[in-house]
């Protein structure tokens, strides 16, 4: 068994096989695969490994050799059905029938409209903000930050608050706010967490404060929920770092910088609370892989195709209408 194989194992021999259960895998995959050798190949059997029903991509370039687009190629390969419309990388790619598609930006936002085997609908958006501006960076190259001067990484030397206020008010304008089905929001934010940045983890981390983030908290505001913290509530014991399993010294081996490790790719659901629709509720929660690579690996040749971890979050369908409850716990 390869060094993939055993990790995916791992993580997955109790993987849901029941029809109410939901596998949502949020990955930005480096440069379309085009960054690692054989990287589309190593891309797809860490999706069929992990048996996600909705992959939402990120970087999903055409691939050097004069195939489609990853997501495109992707879909081919598994007979899915994928969107990305006129996105310059984001691609929705599930085995679910796609109802209706959404545009919001070719590098912020799009979304469609799924419906499962059991005829259930939900939304699911893929989406990327501004990398500039780390503010994981920021604090490691400017440890004498004020707590005013880090914010501004988000709110000056970044468009990500911005970019992040024009996609909650797209979602807004149609009507996804109001949905009486759940709707996923899931990519790379490029941006940790306010629910990470804690009086705790800043003594466990070397590079966090405690600080109210923006992006994640206009996300939660619009009436979301962070579909890892609801399983991992504690971010000492469950950090869920996304970034980075493959630069771990810098963005390259040779720099020796150090890395700053967060949980920037985030899996956000929303419901409506007076609604009796089915509802999707996270039960379990992973990134991976599982175990990371040695980095004396070049990163040409990791087995994980990328330099972020990918999101997997296992959702339950749970009805609200106490006729239908009622059934479904009779079965």
């Amino acid at each position: 068994m390869t060094f993939l194989g055993s990790v995916l194992l791992a993580s997955f021999l109790q993987s849901p096989a029941s029809p109410d259960h939901l596998r949502v895998m949020v990955w930005n995959v480096l440069r379309g695969g085009n960054s690692v050798q054989k990287g589309p190949e190593k891309a797809l059997q860490v999706i069929r490994d992990a048996a996600p029903d909705v992959v939402l991509l990120q970087e999903s370039y055409d691939i050097e050799d004069d195939r489609p687009k990853l997501g495109a190629w992707l879909a081919g390969e598994l007979g899915w059905s994928q969107f990305q419309g006129d996105s310059a990388h984001l691609c929705v790619l599930t085995p679910y029938d796609i109802e209706t598609t959404f545009f919001h930006h070719e590098w912020h936002g799009v979304g469609a409209k799924l419906k499962d085997p059991q005829g259930r609908s939900f939304v699911a958006w893929s989406i990327w903000l501004d990398w500039r501006s780390f503010v994981g960076y920021e604090l490691r190259d400017h440890p004498e930050m004020s707590d005013a001067e880090l914010i501004e990484a988000e709110t000056k030397r970044s468009d990500r608050v911005s970019q992040a206020e024009a996609l909650l008010n797209h979602l807004k304008k149609e009507g996804h706010l109001n949905e009486s089905v759940p709707v996923l929001l899931g990519g790379d934010f490029n941006c940790p967490s306010h629910l990470d940045w804690t009086r705790d983890t800043q003594r466990v981390f070397e590079r966090r404060r405690a600080l109210d983030l923006p992006v994640s908290q206009l996300v939660l505001e619009a009436g979301f929920e962070d579909s890892f913290r609801k399983i991992h509530p504690n971010p000492v014991q469950h950090p869920g770092i996304t970034w980075s399993p493959m630069y771990r010294g810098g963005l390259s081996q040779e720099e020796g910088t150090p890395q700053s490790f967060e949980r920037i790719d985030r899996l956000y659901v929303h419901e409506r609370n007076d609604t009796l629709s089915p509802k999707l509720i996270p039960v379990a929660a992973r990134v991976l892989p599982v175990i990371w690579e040695s980095d004396q690996i070049p990163a040409e040749e990791r087995t994980f195709p990328s330099d972020h971890g990918a999101v997997v979050i296992d959702f339950k369908w749970i009805s609200t209408d106490p006729m239908l409850k009622t059934a479904e716990e009779g079965r």
